[in-house]
């Protein structure tokens, strides 16, 4: 079945006709990669009836959509959404608005699923009627997939958490992954939770605020990924247009400290992941905005997107804020004197 964005919207309010799951698979440019994401989906064991698989090409130029034909022809269950480059954010949402799964599960098309890894989250997370199902994931080169032969899987227990404790113990914000995650779509409509269209950041806000909202959850120490690392680098491929997108993800996540009943701690800890944020931010900066009018246009459009953004927990974040906020180029070539002293970060969520 094909969908056109047009169709959406009659769409949002069907109810999920005894499907358990829904695995939307956003698809740009990823023609090296997508046939095996597509093939991990269909070595779960699950019985296609149960399941469907939404397929959102996001204005693809390469091969993607051809490499997968054999796949899409072989399977039921499969529909397709094609719409003109609108970013992943967009193509998520519009995957979002027409699943009929009791559950969301949204694999990125460049990693994959471990074999038989889904069945047993899907079968706790509907027994639970739980929120949200976070499970962990492997993190591996081309090489290193290339080379796979079996995944050992993780044993401990699934712990049942509130979203509160889930944010405050196990969110860590530079892996806001949102493919880790089994969704209850009633939750995600009930709290209108979409990803900010068109931004490469998207996943840092929408995570963030889907703890912060979330009653019930589990936490399952059980692989569900395999994460593709080391195909692109945070720090040499950052320009102008990814700046302006962390900047509008740290306004985003910035806006969550207004949500009602947020305990001490919990907003502690929500300023602390924006400072994160904001610290990346300057620090890719370092290495991919050289140009000393474009970094002012960059500070001067974060300052736009959160007029009264600060950071004031502990002597670090005050001085560091003070100095931003008084001299931004001052405080700027500070740290480029002390980033030789300084390792790299970790690949920021590049998804």
């Amino acid at each position: 079945m094909n969908y056109s964005p047009n169709d959406i919207k009659s769409q949002d309010q069907q109810s999920h006709n005894g499907l358990l799951l829904s695995i939307i698979v956003p698809v740009y440019n990823v023609e090296k990669y997508i046939h095996t994401c597509m093939e991990s989906i269909y070595s779960q064991d699950l019985d296609e009836s149960t399941f469907e698989v939404i397929i959102v090409n996001d204005g693809s130029t390469d091969h993607s959509m051809e490499v997968i034909q054999d796949i899409i022809q072989t399977h039921s269950n499969i529909s397709i959404i094609n719409q003109e480059n609108q970013s992943l954010s967009v193509a998520r949402n519009n995957g979002i608005a027409v699943a009929k799964g009791e559950y969301i599960l949204m694999p990125d098309s460049d990693d994959l699923l471990i074999k038989g890894s889904l069945p047993v989250l899907l079968e706790k997370a509907l027994s639970s009627k739980a929120d949200l199902v976070v499970a962990d994931f492997l993190a591996m080169t081309d090489e290193e997939i290339k080379n796979l032969t079996t995944v050992p899987q993780k044993k401990g227990l699934i712990k049942v958490k509130t979203g509160e404790q889930l944010f405050l113990e196990d969110l860590n914000p530079d892996q806001c992954y949102v493919w880790r995650t089994l969704y209850r779509r009633e939750f995600l409509i009930s709290n209108q939770l979409t990803f900010v269209p068109g931004i490469r950041y998207q996943d840092v806000p929408f995570t963030h605020e889907c703890y912060l909202k979330a009653k019930k959850c589990l936490r399952a120490p059980r692989l569900l990924n395999i994460y593709r690392k080391g195909h692109e680098s945070a720090t040499s491929s950052f320009n102008k247009k990814k700046a302006h997108d962390l900047c509008i993800a740290i306004a985003s996540t910035w806006k969550l400290r207004d949500i009602k009943g947020l305990k001490p701690q919990v907003s502690k800890k929500l300023n602390n992941d924006i400072y994160r944020s904001f610290s990346l931010l300057i620090y890719f900066m370092l290495y991919g905005i050289q140009d000393a009018k474009e970094r002012d246009e960059i500070f001067a459009f974060l300052r736009h997107e959160v007029p009264d953004l600060h950071f004031s927990d502990g002597t670090r974040q005050t001085i560091t804020w003070n100095l931003f906020r008084l001299s931004p180029n001052l405080y700027f070539s500070i740290r480029k004197i002390l980033r030789k002293y300084t390792p790299r970060p970790n690949n920021l969520i590049k998804k």
